[in-house]
């Protein structure tokens, strides 16, 4: 379950993040550009989806992933500030964030084992 729950949480949260940066543009190009709309409406529409889904589907994966509770605050906060979902995704995957609780013992991803799993990576 772990796998999966990881992929989804990997998808929304890149996805979010590019509607955030798309937001963005067609914000500078209404505002600052004055060149219309320049987007804003279905831009805007399809970030607060993404953003719903991503408040979603953090909290859902959260307890297949094995998360502490500041772990998900955390990933509920990189929701707020453009493109940080993005930027917690990366910090999840690099410190194990994403393998679920038992990462080697059942299949983990295993990409980024910490030294003390060094001696358990080895024997399983």
């Amino acid at each position: 379950m772990s796998n999966k729950a990881a992929v989804l949480f990997r998808v929304v949260a890149v996805a979010e993040a590019f509607s955030w940066a798309g937001l963005l543009v067609g914000m500078v190009l209404k505002y600052v550009v004055e060149l219309g709309e320049g987007g804003v409406p279905v831009l805007g529409m399809v970030h607060g989806v993404l953003f719903v889904l991503y408040v979603g589907t953090t909290l859902l994966v959260a307890r297949p992933l094995g998360w502490r509770a500041t772990t998900l605050l955390a990933a509920l906060v990189a929701s707020v500030p453009p493109l940080c979902t993005w930027l917690f995704e990366k910090w999840a995957l690099r410190k194990g964030k994403l393998d679920g609780p038992e990462r080697l013992a059942h299949g983990g991803t295993g990409l980024f084992v910490e030294r003390g799993d060094r001696a358990s990576a080895a024997g399983a």
